[in-house]
């Protein structure tokens, strides 16, 4: 049996592996065949695993890297039960040693990590780089009543406008989801960063794993002011996609829809995840709905001669 046969496995009885290291997940956005995984074993069990995407590019270079719309991967690790500190640094070193040793060869190597994972120390000992980016999260609320004290009174007062002009609807039509969220791409004048044909195939496995929901908010004209795509496994609701209709950006249907999500999030006891930005203006507007800074870790390594000159000479011109 593969390592791959293994993993896919392991993902159907470990419900702790975040949805964006699942194999069905993988098979989505890097296709079946451009993922693989590292594995490490104990009397026949698997206590870590590694998936990564590989990506290649003119048949020169080949890269580890991130697939479309896939916040995080990274290692998964299973911890002994009461272990204690300086024994799971030392249990963490061991195995992410392992792990990177059993990578195969590659020229970059780009992967961001969960939030979870809080030591990159044994990455940095064989030579990867590391930059911190941030998420926000919203969890361990007892009830939606908590989360809504905790809103800025700017966010309260939007949504409250909101709830007076617009219903929210459930829907299953990713079609019509897709062209409200490329209508938030038009604005900016940029192209499409995934096929309609990408999202209707993750669709199909999101919505067969019970794991997605589409949600509109809509006038009483049956206008739809935004849409937004959300996603969850055993612990977070994500907010992976979004768009709205550039003439009705002020109605505050934005806001409604994400108070809405939270309100889901809580009520299934989940962590609801923004998915963060590193752009001012969006970090801005989550943490008015009193969600908490995550940090997590983007690590990289260059192997390629050929690519640590063409970044260097980058970085010369910047």
């Amino acid at each position: 049996m593969t390592n791959k046969e293994k993993y896919r496995k392991f993902c159907e009885v470990e419900d702790n592996i975040p949805i964006y290291s699942k194999d069905w997940w993988l098979d989505c956005v890097c296709g079946e065949d451009n993922w693989n995984v590292v594995i490490i074993e104990k009397n026949s069990h698997i206590v870590a695993s590694m998936p990564y995407f590989v990506l290649h590019k003119k048949s020169i270079f080949t890269f580890i890297n991130m697939p479309k719309l896939t916040q995080n991967m990274g290692p998964y690790i299973k911890y002994p039960e009461k272990q204690k500190y300086d024994k799971k640094l030392s249990y963490e070193k061991d195995i992410m040693n392992r792990l990177i040793d059993l990578l195969p060869e590659y020229d970059m190597f780009n992967q961001n990590f969960h939030y979870k994972i809080t030591n990159w120390l044994p990455f940095y000992w064989k030579g990867f780089n590391q930059t911190t980016k941030y998420t926000y999260i919203i969890k361990d609320m007892p009830d939606i009543e908590t989360a809504w004290n905790n809103f800025s009174k700017t966010a309260r007062s939007t949504i409250n406008k909101a709830k007076k002009n617009l219903t929210i609807d459930e829907s299953d039509d990713i079609e019509l989801f897709y062209e409200i969220n490329k209508m938030t791409f038009d604005r900016q004048n940029r192209s499409m960063p995934y096929s309609f044909e990408f999202i209707k195939n993750l669709d199909l496995h999101t919505k067969k794993n019970k794991s997605r929901k589409i949600l509109f908010a809509k006038d009483i004209k049956g206008n739809i002011h935004v849409a937004v795509y959300i996603i969850w496994d055993f612990h977070s609701v994500y907010l992976i996609m979004s768009g709205g209709n550039p003439e009705l950006r002020n109605s505050g249907a934005k806001n409604l829809l994400v108070y809405e999500v939270i309100k889901f999030a809580i009520e299934n006891n989940l962590t609801f995840d923004f998915e963060g930005s590193m752009i001012e203006n969006i970090e801005a507007h989550i943490k008015s709905f009193g969600a908490v800074q995550m940090p997590y870790f983007n690590i990289s390594k260059t192997n390629s001669k050929i690519l640590k000159i063409k970044k260097l000479i980058d970085e010369v011109r910047e």
